[in-house]
């Protein structure tokens, strides 16, 4: 279903310099943060879109599964408060 999706990891400073209109994500409002507020990412379908590709900050490009695991991690989930 995803197979042709992929995703980038960039700093949430650099937002400004991306194209919405190539990317999946609509604004920088409505992007997913790192649990720091640091890091954001996007995601898009086929080639890297050219506003990704001239981030000189960014990360590998993931499959979708690989960044289903990412976005378990500590990073990217704040752990549950018991009550």
């Amino acid at each position: 279903m995803f197979n042709d999706r992929k995703y980038v990891i960039i700093s949430f400073s650099d937002i400004d310099q991306i194209d919405f209109d190539q990317v999946m994500e609509t604004s920088r409002e409505t992007v997913r943060r790192s649990v720091d507020g640091t890091l954001t990412f996007v995601k898009y379908e086929g080639e890297i879109p050219s506003s990704v590709a001239s981030l000189t900050n960014k990360s590998q490009e993931y499959t979708h599964e690989e960044f289903l695991d990412l976005l378990s991690g500590s990073d990217w989930t704040s752990p549950m408060e018991e009550i």
